[in-house]
């Protein structure tokens, strides 16, 4: 298992500071955070001319990229310049938002079928975010929805169950399908609080993931929104120290 730093973690950013700080905190790898809003990377404009932005990220910033995360649903034709952009950069990993509570189950089917149709086609890899509000909330829809269209995982984010009040021990029949992890500490009340402060067990995470022998990714995934830009660095820092001791 490898850490990386999500660049939704300082989404506030122009993304090239990001990957500046980033560095600057010690991180090799990084998650890339795609959004139609901010000062992001946006995905139309990824898709509409990857060889662009691929010269772009190579001028900007010699970070290992290792993972894309598409933080709201976008059309297939967009979704098929970005797996195009993931390749040339060698990523072969993209996360997708699971749709909205109330989408029918079927629904859903069809439109992971469709995305795992393209992404196939240039060897990526796609998962599915687990999230409050989607319709991976419920652990055992998560796995139901893996277990319904063969080759699509998830992208495991431990914090929003424990904001739900689930239990760790809900989470085993998750790890199996676990492509891509999210990381940050989170307790019953606060969705994020300092690293050591909360109910997050890392090491029985790791543990249950070298069990389905996940040689992935952990990804620091801080919500910027939550905590200061000095304590969000401090934060980032501590978390990529616990994990890669853990490792």
């Amino acid at each position: 298992m490898f850490v990386a730093a999500s660049s939704r973690s300082f989404s506030n950013l122009p993304f090239e500071d990001v990957c500046n700080l980033v560095t600057d905190l010690e991180f090799d790898k990084i998650e890339i955070w795609l959004n139609e809003s901010g000062d992001g990377l946006r995905p139309s404009v990824v898709a509409a001319d990857p060889d662009k932005q691929f010269a772009s990220y190579r001028e900007i910033t010699r970070l290992t990229p290792v993972a894309l995360y598409l933080e709201h649903d976008i059309a297939p034709e967009t979704f098929m310049g970005i797996c195009k952009w993931a390749k040339m950069l060698r990523i072969a990993q993209i996360t997708l938002p699971a749709s909205p509570l109330g989408t029918p189950f079927n629904t859903e089917i069809d439109r992971l079928k469709r995305f795992l149709t393209i992404a196939n086609a240039d060897g990526v890899r796609i998962s599915i975010k687990t999230q409050t509000g989607t319709l991976t909330e419920d652990p055992r829809t998560a796995v139901e929805l893996c277990q319904s269209v063969n080759g699509v995982g998830l992208t495991f984010d431990p914090s929003y169950y424990i904001h739900q009040g689930h239990g760790q021990d809900s989470f085993d029949p998750m790890y199996p399908y676990v492509f891509h992890t999210h990381l940050r500490d989170s307790t019953a009340s606060d969705l994020q609080v300092s690293v050591g402060l909360g109910n997050v067990d890392y090491n029985r995470i790791i543990n249950q993931l070298r069990r389905e022998k996940y040689a992935r990714f952990l990804s620091v995934d801080l919500l910027p929104d939550h905590t200061s830009q000095t304590q969000l660095q401090l934060e980032m820092r501590k978390l990529r120290m616990l994990l890669e001791t853990l490792l």
